[in-house]
């Protein structure tokens, strides 16, 4: 047939094929030089030490660099700008978290990113439960006891929190909430002091992670009421879960996936995506993770679109609810 008379549906399909072969060779090449992974909080906390360890053994598999570079600054913000303007190549990617991509998009109103629009989910990796712990001193040996005993003195006892904005503020407005209780947040900078004053019997209680606090839990110097699982820890299988304990609704904790900019190739996303389900799938990573509360996730690209809207919706309300504003 002549090409000058090709029917327009092929010419069409041609074309189509033509736009894609660039990216489809991309992807097959993928990665053919360093990957940089922009970590947008300081080294040695918890997204940082999962993203080093997926550099680490993706590296080792794909003999190609995977570099992890700290990008601290504004709540998160500066990291994760800088990844939301990198090319779409699948060459720089972040370690995306629930304060970036949940609760910091419901407290400022003008970030320089979008959560949704500028970026491609690849995978959720983990959502990190709490506990809530509390001081000894607190004569509540249950969570029952506890909120009886919060609603006994409205605004007589206080929470530490990790700062304006942590998860463990958030977590802690969230549970007054659903309780209905008159208890005084006192933020602190960062989990560190917050929990020396709570070990200090400062403030009564607060919501902190469980690899964070365990250590005082097993010593005897926090008691746990709580964890924020939607099942018990295998690490501390006496602790009940919120929802067990009296409290339906608060689950969850910090969370930590992998995004890249949006326009990423489908093909490369898919290609991440396996390697990182592969790697927390290793039996000795997933278990020591798990021991650490984690809830390991590692579904599609879909599901993991769902949680951050799911996550912008429900901090939203919490936020709204409590008027909470940036400091």
């Amino acid at each position: 047939m002549n090409a000058c008379f090709m029917p327009l549906a092929r010419v069409t399909a041609v074309l189509a094929l033509a736009l894609l072969a660039p990216l489809n060779a991309a992807a097959q090449e993928y990665p053919a030089k360093p990957v940089r992974i922009i970590v947008p909080l300081a080294p040695g906390g918890i997204s940082d030490n999962i993203a080093r360890t997926f550099a680490q053994k993706i590296a080792e598999s794909s003999r190609t660099a995977f570099v992890v570079e700290n990008r601290a600054g504004g709540n998160s913000i500066i990291g994760t700008e800088l990844v939301s303007k990198a090319a779409p190549d699948g060459y720089t990617l972040l370690m995306a978290g629930s304060g970036p991509f949940g609760i910091t998009p419901n407290l400022v109103q003008k970030l320089p990113y979008d959560p949704r629009k500028d970026f491609a989910p690849i995978i959720h990796i983990v959502t990190l439960a709490n506990f809530l712990v509390v001081h000894p001193s607190v004569p509540a040996r249950s969570l029952k006891e506890f909120v009886a005993l919060l609603k006994s003195k409205p605004g007589a006892l206080s929470y530490a929190s990790q700062g304006i904005g942590s998860t463990g503020h958030i977590t802690g407005e969230q549970f007054k909430q659903i309780a209905g209780l008159d208890v005084v947040h006192v933020p602190y900078k960062g989990a560190a002091p917050a929990v020396q004053d709570l070990l200090g019997g400062q403030v009564a209680m607060m919501f902190d992670s469980v690899m964070v606090s365990n250590p005082h839990v097993k010593a005897g110097k926090l008691r746990a009421l709580a964890i924020t699982s939607a099942e018990r820890n295998p690490g501390s299988p006496d602790v009940p879960t919120m929802a067990e304990a009296g409290v339906q609704g608060i689950e969850g904790g910090a969370w930590f996936g992998i995004v890249a900019p949006a326009g990423t190739p489908r093909p490369i996303v898919d290609w991440v995506n396996r390697e990182a389900r592969r790697i927390f799938s290793e039996p000795e990573l997933r278990d020591r993770l798990i021991l650490q509360g984690a809830t390991i996730h590692l579904g599609p690209p879909e599901t993991f679109v769902a949680h951050i809207d799911a996550e912008l919706q429900r901090w939203g309300r919490v936020i709204r609810g409590a008027g909470i504003k940036a400091e």
